[in-house]
């Protein structure tokens, strides 16, 4: 007797087990408003001179982050560069045209986490889908704007510009 109840326990616990395995679900996974928009991107930063030729503002490559605000909106995000000590970081929120894909502000402070930071104006900001180039040739969204600080004492354009980073070794 007391085989048949072990072996009917075991039958018990395998259907339930198996049955709660189950991973069919209707839910579609979903993005952000911003999503075309957001990602992590490779940039150059450069000077644009009055005479239309540009100079290197920075040497290297830098993290550009773009996401989506908290309250998941389709007309701000974050904007979030990290230089270091080689150029301004920059972490704030930026107006949007999501169906544009264009970016610009006025006299926003450039840094919410430094009491110290000054303005930057945004002009000609857009991420272009597809029309950039990875390393190996192959097709990525990218990114350019026009950056002008308040506390530049040399009172500067810069054009800061890359692409989306593929999450490879490149």
């Amino acid at each position: 007797m007391k085989k048949y109840i072990s072996m009917l326990m075991f039958a018990a616990m395998a259907v339930f087990g198996l049955n709660s395995c189950s991973l069919e679900t209707d839910e579609e996974p979903g993005g952000t408003n911003v999503q075309d928009m957001a990602g992590f991107w490779d940039v150059t930063i450069v000077v644009l001179n009055s005479d239309g030729t540009v100079t290197p503002a920075a040497a290297g490559e830098f993290n550009l982050r773009t996401y989506n605000t908290a309250q998941n909106v389709d007309n701000n995000m974050w904007m979030d560069l990290n230089c270091g000590n080689a150029f301004w970081n920059m972490k704030f929120i930026i107006p949007i045209n999501y169906g544009a894909k264009t970016f610009s502000c006025n006299d926003t402070k450039y840094d919410v986490n430094d009491e110290n930071a000054g303005n930057v104006t945004i002009t000609e900001g857009r991420v272009l889908l597809k029309k950039g180039h990875n390393i190996h040739g192959m097709p990525a969204d990218s990114i350019v704007f026009n950056a002008k600080f308040s506390d530049d004492t040399k009172n500067l354009t810069y054009r800061i510009a890359g692409t989306r980073h593929s999450g490879f070794t490149e």
